[in-house]
This record gives C-alpha cells, sequence and structure tokens, in this order.
C-alpha cells in the first residue's frame, strides 16, 4: 500500500498542534523521521528517527515507499488529519534539503505544519521527549533541518539511545560513545528496549495532533536523574553519514 487520498469524514475536524494546543488546519501535517538509507545503517542507533517513521506506517497499515521531495512518503490520516509520513534519503548531515523540500511541496509553516523525529545520545535508551524548539545541539541532522529551514521554530520528538556510562568511568576520563557508536548496529537487548519506545513514539505523535504540543509533552516527557549521561557530540564532520 502506498499513497492515499481519503477525504475527512463528515463532522471530522483537522487537529494540529500549535504551540499551546490543536489549532483547526487544512493542509497535511509532516511527520519526519531522520536517519540514513542503506541495509547497513537500518538497525543503528542513528536510525531511530527512521523506525519510528516505519512503526507509524506499519499501524497506520501504509508503506512508506513513494520517492517525494528528495524521501520516501507514505500519507495516513491521523486524529482527524491527513499526515505525510517521510525518511529522508539525503543521510543524516544532509536531512535538511529533504525537510525543506517537503515543506515547500505542501506549503507547511514548519511551527506548525512539521515534527521531526530523531535519535538523541544525550537521553538513555528507553527514554523519549518532545520539544517545541531550540537548538539542535550537537545533531548534524537536527542542524541541517535549522539551517535550511533557517528556523529553530518546529517541534522535535528525540527518542533517547545513549548507553549507560557509569559516573565513575566518566570521572576517570573515560570516553563517551559518539560516532561508532550511532552508526553500530543495536544488540539485540537494546533493540527489545527500542521497540516499546516506537510505540511510545507512535502514540506521542497522535496526542501531539489530538490535543497539541502541550499536552503531548506534559504526557511523555520524564525527568530522570539518569538523563545527560551520554554524550552531546553526535559528529561535528562533514561526512554525510554521521
Amino acid at each position: 500500500m502506498g499513497e492515499t487520498n481519503e477525504t475527512p469524514k463528515p463532522g471530522e475536524q483537522a487537529l494540529l498542534a500549535g504551540t499551546s494546543g490543536p489549532t483547526s488546519r487544512t493542509g497535511p501535517f509532516l511527520v519526519v523521521g531522520l536517519g540514513n538509507p542503506g541495509l547497513e545503517y537500518l538497525w543503528t542507533p542513528h536510525n531511530a528517527g527512521f523506525m519510528a517513521i516505519d512503526r507509524i506506517a506499519e499501524q497506520e497499515g501504509v508503506v512508506v515507499q513513494n520517492r517525494r521531495c528528495r524521501a520516501l512518503t507514505a500519507t495516513c490520516r491521523l486524529a482527524g488529519r491527513k499526515v505525510v509520513l517521510a525518511k529522508p534519503e539525503t543521510y543524516m548531515n544532509l536531512s535538511g534539503a529533504a525537510v525543506a523540500a517537503l515543506v515547500r511541496e505542501f506549503e507547511a509553516d514548519p511551527a506548525q505544519d512539521l515534527l521531526v523525529i530523531y535519535d538523541e545520545l544525550d537521553l538513555m535508551l528507553g527514554k523519549l521527549k518532545i520539544r517545541e524548539r531550540g537548538s539542535p545541539a550537537g545533531h548534524n541532522g537536527a542542524r541541517s533541518v535549522t539551517a535550511a529551514l533557517n528556523t529553530q521554530e518546529w517541534l522535535r520528538l528525540r527518542i533517547g539511545v545513549g548507553p549507560r556510562v557509569p559516573p565513575e568511568a566518566v570521572a576517570a576520563g573515560g570516553r563517551r560513545p559518539g560516532k561508532d557508536y550511532l552508526l553500530s548496529p543495536m544488540r539485540k537487548a537494546d533493540l527489545a528496549v527500542l521497540d516499546e519506545v516506537l510505540d511510545r513514539a507512535a502514540t506521542a505523535v497522535r496526542r501531539i495532533l489530538e490535543a497539541g504540543a502541550a499536552a503531548a509533552m506534559n504526557e511523555f516527557n520524564r525527568k530522570d536523574k539518569d538523563e545527560g549521561t551520554g554524550s552531546g557530540e553526535q559528529g561535528s564532520g562533514d561526512g554525510k553519514k554521521q
């Protein structure tokens, strides 16, 4: 199954998460997961965004396989709103090119019509966080999106992929995981943890569309003393696959 052109059911209200709550919108809502194309990156931490898109697509009975705007796409309907699911084919460091093309194609407002999902090394595996805006920090994909859109005003859902690093190892000058970790296949035990997070991420996307970003953040964001045990640097070079 691929793209659909389903029309709204009678009386169905299209909802969109704005900065303070859902607002009525007529165009599609873009949900873009970041990652690297290719089988060698399929089960790597850096592809958590791709995995989230595939999980939503699986639950909605669509396949992300249509090529559009330098991305693989599919459409579905969530909370009464037409949603475009997308996985850029530009590699992580050039993600912004595909995101900007999608925004132009669908005449979307990045601050209201866009959600970007990506991995976060600063969040421990098993966690997720929603933010309405902010600096991309050390994530090259997020940095590319901000640069291409020329704004930090876009909603993001960050999926934690950071391993538990003992404080004593950090204090002793131990090296925190970085590029090699992000681009290496995940262990079965870690994939099992991520599997549950992907279901929560899909539920969070629906909640954003139903009730707005603020309500979704209150429900899904969890403060934890273990946050920040990963590395904030996700690659600062120009290599396209970081």
